[in-house]
């Protein structure tokens, strides 16, 4: 695997498998590029919500607009610059408020892969 940068517009976004919300991702590395890890880009539409239990370990990294996360132990709202640990076998719930919101993520081990 070489060096490389990504930007968004690097991401082919696509709605979020399995999922009716209007959230999309876009993976930039994943299995098929022989690394540990995914890294990607997520965009969620305003007022959306996403529950699941976590099949990975997931980073993610709000760029833009606001959202929150909650398990059962409290809720956490994060803006651009924060950075948000959701541990494998976490059972979380994001909402996006007004302005929806642009992140960035990476996962161990590949999140596609764990869905299947």
């Amino acid at each position: 695997m070489k060096l490389r940068k990504f930007s968004l517009a690097d991401a082919s976004l696509e709605r979020s498998p399995g999922q009716e919300a209007d959230i999309f991702v876009g993976n930039l590395v994943d299995e098929r590029h022989g690394g540990p890890i995914t890294i990607g880009y997520g965009r969620y539409a305003p007022h959306q919500s996403l529950a699941e239990t976590m099949a990975v370990d997931d980073v993610m990294i709000v760029l833009e607009g606001r959202l929150a996360v909650s398990t059962e132990a409290g809720t956490v709202i994060a803006g651009p610059g924060d950075i948000v640990h959701m541990p494998k076998g976490e059972a979380v719930t994001l909402r996006t408020h007004e302005e929806g919101a642009l992140t960035a993520y990476v996962t161990y081990p590949h999140w596609r892969p764990a869905h299947a």
